[in-house]
């Protein structure tokens, strides 16, 4: 039996924003892990002109219940004044799924 998951997909300047932006993610159980793809060139449009700049990829991966609050942390602690913020469903192994969805449920205070 398989799970759904989600990934989300994001640049950052540097290696520094890499760490900081992951850690905070995992200790508010917003993600079970981030993967730092390591240094990337990026190309792109922006205000007129065609930017190019080396980032950090960090691929999250979390479950439904927790992707649009990743998305929204990433989109309030990114340096960026438009941050890249993919994100899609994916299809896991049951025990990799089961894991992503235990690591990031919080405990209910009753």
């Amino acid at each position: 039996m398989s799970v759904s998951i989600t990934l989300v997909l994001t640049t950052v300047p540097d290696a520094a924003v890499a760490q900081k932006l992951a850690a905070e993610a995992l200790a508010a159980r917003l993600c079970a892990c981030v993967t730092q793809l390591g240094a990337v060139q990026s190309s792109y449009h922006w205000q007129g002109r065609v930017e190019t700049a080396e980032e950090i990829q960090l691929l999250f991966k979390t479950s439904a219940a927790r992707a649009l609050e990743l998305e929204q942390y990433i989109q309030t602690h990114h340096p960026y004044d438009t941050p890249e913020i993919l994100s899609w469903q994916a299809v896991t192994s049951a025990a990799y799924g089961q894991w992503i969805i235990a690591e990031t449920q919080r405990p209910l205070h009753v």
